[in-house]
């Protein structure tokens, strides 16, 4: 999925977090990066009831909401992803939770991502988090990363750890250029490895723009 939109066009959101403090604040964070949140709610049901008024670009999901506190917002993310395939899904959690932002990424190729709270903390972190999600960039947070490289690694055992530096790197939604500066290296040794971990996790050149996700499926999927 890549989402084409005008330069100008301001993204429009929709969010749901059951804490009234929290929603509030990023209600004004998203409108300080110049995102324009056109709803919010304090449950992932209400939100999915009332999604189809708005034509938002984007949903902004806490992970754990009433009525249960456990994965409501994982629920909601591929109920949305379902219903409305263009949508661009943002997961926010206090804590890392790996088999989730599995789940998440189990249902599309891109559009979507997982932050951990504290990364609303810092606006230019949050903008572009947003701005990749709804260009139809998948955006990880480096601690969801990690966990996600400690639930399956057997896939992981012919990589070099450069590569496995730069497979992380990739899941986060990082282009050559920024693994690149990054990692202090070239883009063409980034683009070596790329092709490294492409042939090692036998993915196949299908001219896909989602290759660099399917990477990261193929490896999450074993």
């Amino acid at each position: 999925m890549t989402a084409v939109r005008s330069p100008d066009h301001r993204l429009r959101l929709v969010l749901a977090d059951d804490s009234v403090l929290l929603r509030e604040g990023l209600v004004r964070l998203f409108d300080e990066a110049g995102f324009d949140t056109v709803a919010a709610y304090g449950d992932a049901e209400s939100l999915l009831a009332d999604i189809d008024t708005h034509a938002p670009d984007l949903a902004v999901l806490d992970v754990r909401m009433p009525p249960t506190f456990r994965d409501e917002g994982v629920r909601a993310a591929i109920e949305l992803r379902r219903r409305m395939p263009r949508l661009g899904i943002l997961l926010l959690s206090q804590y890392v939770e790996g088999t989730y932002a599995q789940e998440l990424l189990s249902v599309g190729t891109g559009g979507m991502g997982y932050l951990l709270k504290d990364r609303v903390s810092s606006l230019d972190e949050l903008k572009d988090a947003v701005n990749r999600i709804a260009d139809g960039g998948t955006v990880l947070d480096p601690q969801v990363v990690s966990q996600l490289l400690g639930l399956r690694n057997d896939p992981l055992t012919s990589l070099t750890p450069r590569e496995r530096e730069v497979l992380g790197l990739m899941a986060e939604g990082r282009t050559n250029a920024g693994i690149a500066s990054r990692l202090y290296i070239g883009v063409g040794a980034v683009e070596k490895h790329v092709t490294s971990i492409f042939q090692k996790l036998a993915l196949e050149d299908s001219g896909s723009d989602h290759r660099r996700v399917l990477a990261v499926l193929t490896w999450l999927q074993r």
